[in-house]
């Protein structure tokens, strides 16, 4: 029967990107959520920088931030890239405390790990270091479903949220909608009380045009269309009013000419040294173990921390500490921040990808005005027409365990922060 109701659900999405689904809750489980508390969807809109909403293409966007409440913006964790600031904001943890400190990381124990590796993403030891808000939820009674967030394919801990998605790029926005729409449709035994919507269309063309390119305009159009399905199909289901939505995103976007490349071959003897990553921010390590690499490796730091055109370079232990980001075994010995509007990369890269570069970059200085990320909230919980000041992602996930009613897991946020974005009942 659990197969049948799988392929039903399979059936229902049109799409055959894959689907995973958890039995449904043990029976004190399902009697604690006959009590649970409104439902909570948490929407990223990657890369959509907090001022992209006053080019007025987002009316949807501009409903919900206009009825209920809208952040000055909102400041993403070191480094602002896409995996560290998804897994902050749904753990509460800074990325030099939960693990994922770049989108492209070498541990000693597990490898490689980067975007692309499937293998990894869906590995939970990467990201074991932090406690998801779909774990806390789920062992607390309710059920979560998550539509394409970084870590949900892993197993944390040994758990997957209740219902999630292998990543997918094919899968249109209004694919994703329905998904979430169908998990919303079940019975309540099976309905989620949390639940994550991801889109990347913006992401992707301010990557491959630049921020400030028709194209990332026709994308904030085609992810405003999703966002118009999303509150059509709550309000044909008589949620939109039961529902509370936080919409933000990860970080913003900046422009990056190609020509403002830092070639970092011509300042490192890259056989002198392991790369870990390039692009914003670079990172390396020792050769090896050797007291000879050891004394290679410190010269070429020594040369390094010196200022650079283009760049800022730093032992790991010397990172300035409003960047919150070094203590963790992952961070590499080196470290080499891109100012923005400028990328590290090798000639021989540079020359093999001429015309193919991201036009388009983020990593930066995380208090860097285009990093900033947008922020709003509507539903029951939160005040009407309400603006905030800017605040830092952190905060985001102590908001959502008190709207879940859940315990927050150890975080770096502050919940006090926040929330005078909620009514005085839902204090």
């Amino acid at each position: 029967m659990k197969i049948l109701f799988r392929l039903l659900l399979c059936t229902l999405a049109a799409f055959s990107a894959g689907c995973a689904t958890r039995p449904p809750a043990a029976p004190a489980a399902v009697a604690a959520a006959t009590s649970r508390p409104a439902p909570l969807l948490l929407i990223s809109i990657d890369a959509y920088r907090y001022d992209y909403l006053e080019r007025g293409l987002s009316p949807t966007l501009a409903m919900l931030a206009n009825d209920g409440v809208r952040a000055a913006s909102m400041q993403p964790s070191f480094p602002s890239l896409t995996f560290p600031n998804h897994y902050t904001i749904v753990t509460g943890l800074r990325p030099d405390h939960h693990g994922i400190v770049n989108n492209t990381m070498f541990d000693a124990a597990l490898g490689k790990f980067s975007l692309g590796n499937r293998k990894a993403v869906s590995d939970g030891r990467w990201w074991g270091e932090g406690t998801p808000i779909w774990e806390t939820a789920d062992q607390h009674g309710l059920r979560t479903a998550t539509m394409f967030w970084p870590g949900a394919e892993a197993d944390i801990h040994g758990r997957h949220p209740d219902e999630w998605m292998p990543y997918d790029g094919n899968v249109t926005p209004d694919q994703r909608v329905d998904r979430v729409l169908a998990w919303l449709d079940q019975p309540a035994a099976r309905r989620p009380t949390f639940l994550t919507l991801y889109f990347d269309a913006v992401d992707h063309a301010g990557h491959k045009y630049g921020p400030d390119t028709p194209q990332v305009d026709d994308a904030l159009r085609e992810t405003d269309a999703a966002m118009a399905r999303l509150v059509r199909g709550l309000r044909q289901r008589g949620l939109f009013d039961k529902i509370n939505l936080i919409v933000l995103a990860d970080h913003g976007m900046a422009s990056v000419p190609e020509r403002n490349s830092v070639m970092i071959d011509r300042l490192i003897p890259q056989d002198r040294v392991q790369t870990v990553s390039m692009g914003i921010l670079a990172g390396f390590n020792p050769k090896n173990g050797s007291a000879q690499a050891a004394a290679d490796f410190a010269a070429i730091e020594h040369q390094l921390e010196r200022p650079q055109k283009h760049m800022r370079c730093w032992d790991k232990t010397r990172v300035p500490a409003r960047f919150v980001y070094g203590s963790n075994p992952r961070v590499p010995r080196l470290l080499c921040l891109a100012d923005v509007g400028w990328r590290i990369t090798t000639t021989d890269y540079a020359a093999s990808h001429k015309g193919k570069v991201s036009i388009g970059e983020h990593g930066y200085d995380n208090a860097d005005p285009l990093m900033q990320a947008l922020f709003v909230a509507h539903g029951p919980a939160f005040r009407v027409g309400a603006k905030v000041p800017a605040f830092p992602n952190v905060d985001v996930y102590p908001l959502m365990t008190h709207l879940l009613g859940i315990p927050a897991a150890a975080n770096d946020g502050d919940y006090d922060a926040v929330m005078d974005m909620l009514k005085p009942a839902a204090r």
